[in-house]
C-alpha cells in the first residue's frame, strides 16, 4: 500500500507541475491542446488543430485566462504547428531524450478532450517508431503508440514521462479500436518546431525513396558503429535517389557525415542540409559506399 500511495503522490505532483504549461487552443470551428515551448509564448500543437481557421486563434491558459494567438508556421508531413500567444513569462515543459523512451514505461496525457479542460489519463508506451498513413496519403513516421486515453481535443497535448518530460505530442487515435493512440515523438517535434519558429516553414529536400528503420545485427552494428540504420525499400524512378544509383535493400548509415538511425533522422538531416548535394553513407551487400545525390525540393513529400 505504501508503494501505491507513493506512486499516487508522485503522479499528483507531476500533474500539478506540468499542467500550467498545457493550454487549450481554440478557434471558431474547433479546439485542441498545446504546450508552451518558450516563456515568450511559442506554443506547440498539431497542424490539424489550427489550420481550419488559422487567423482566429486563442489560447486558454491553465487559470482560464484567454490570450490571442497567431499562427507562426505549420508542417503537414508531421502534423505539427507552432502558434504564438500574446504575453511572456509562461511556464514550459522539457522535452525527453529519445534514448530514454522505452516500451512499457508509464506515460501520462494531459489535454482538453471534448473541452473537458486539463483532463489527465495514464498509460504506457505501447510501441515506438510506428508509421501511420493518413487518409490524405501523408505518412507520419516515428510515432509513439500508447494506451493512455486520447480523445478529440487531446490533439496537440503532451504525453509525459514520470519525470515530467514530454516524450510525444498526442496526435490521433484509431477510430475503430480502443486504447490505441499515437503521438509525434519529442525528437521530431523539437527539430520541426525549431524550423517553424526560425523560418515559418520546413523546406524539405527529397531523395525519392520509401524506407524503414531497421536494427542491425550485432556484428554489423559493431562494424558500423551504430545499432540502427534505414533500409531502402523502393526507389522512385526519375528521382534524385534513382539518378544517384540507390537500390532497394541499401542501408543508409549517414547523411553528410551524420548518422542515420531512423526515418525521422533522414527527414531531419535532409531538411537541415544547406546544399542541394548530399553525401550518403551507404552499405550495399556488406560494402560501404559514398554516394552523392543532388536532392530536389518538394513541398509535401510522401516518402523521405
Amino acid at each position: 500500500m505504501k508503494l501505491l500511495q507513493q506512486l499516487s503522490d508522485d503522479l499528483e505532483g507531476l500533474v500539478a507541475g506540468a499542467a500550467p504549461a498545457v493550454v487549450g487552443v481554440e478557434h471558431a470551428r474547433g479546439h485542441g491542446t498545446g504546450l508552451f515551448l518558450t516563456p515568450d509564448g511559442y506554443v506547440l500543437t498539431n497542424r490539424h488543430v489550427v489550420m481550419r481557421t488559422p487567423k482566429r486563434l486563442t489560447v486558454q491558459l491553465h487559470n482560464g485566462e484567454e490570450r490571442r494567438a497567431t499562427l507562426v508556421g505549420a508542417d503537414a508531413p508531421t502534423d505539427l504547428a507552432v502558434v504564438r500567444a500574446e504575453g511572456d513569462g509562461f511556464p514550459t515543459l522539457p522535452l525527453a531524450d529519445p534514448e530514454t523512451v522505452r516500451v512499457g514505461q508509464l506515460v501520462m496525457a494531459i489535454g482538453n478532450p471534448f473541452r473537458l479542460e486539463q483532463s489527465v489519463s495514464l498509460g504506457v508506451v505501447s510501441a515506438i517508431n510506428r508509421s501511420i498513413t493518413l487518409p490524405d496519403g501523408v505518412i507520419l513516421e516515428g510515432m509513439l503508440q500508447t494506451d493512455a486515453a486520447i480523445n478529440p481535443g487531446n490533439s496537440g497535448g503532451p504525453l509525459l514521462d514520470t519525470r515530467g518530460r514530454v516524450v510525444g505530442l498526442n496526435t490521433l487515435v484509431l477510430p475503430f479500436a480502443q486504447g490505441i493512440g499515437f503521438a509525434v515523438s519529442a525528437t521530431t517535434a523539437a527539430w520541426v518546431a525549431s524550423l517553424l519558429i526560425q523560418r515559418g516553414r520546413v523546406d524539405r529536400k527529397f531523395l525519392g525513396i520509401a524506407a524503414t528503420a531497421v536494427n542491425l545485427e550485432p556484428a554489423l552494428a559493431k562494424d558500423t558503429g551504430q545499432p540502427r540504420a534505414v533500409r531502402v525499400l523502393k526507389v522512385q524512378e526519375g528521382t534524385p535517389a534513382d539518378d544517384a544509383g540507390l537500390q532497394p535493400d541499401d542501408l543508409l548509415l549517414g547523411i553528410n557525415s551524420r548518422p542515420v538511425s531512423s526515418v525521422d533522422d533522414l527527414q531531419r538531416l535532409m531538411a537541415l542540409a544547406n546544399e542541394d548535394e548530399v553525401h550518403l553513407d551507404v552499405l550495399r551487400k556488406g560494402r560501404r559506399k559514398d554516394v552523392s545525390a543532388r536532392a530536389r525540393h518538394r513541398r509535401e513529400p510522401v516518402a523521405a
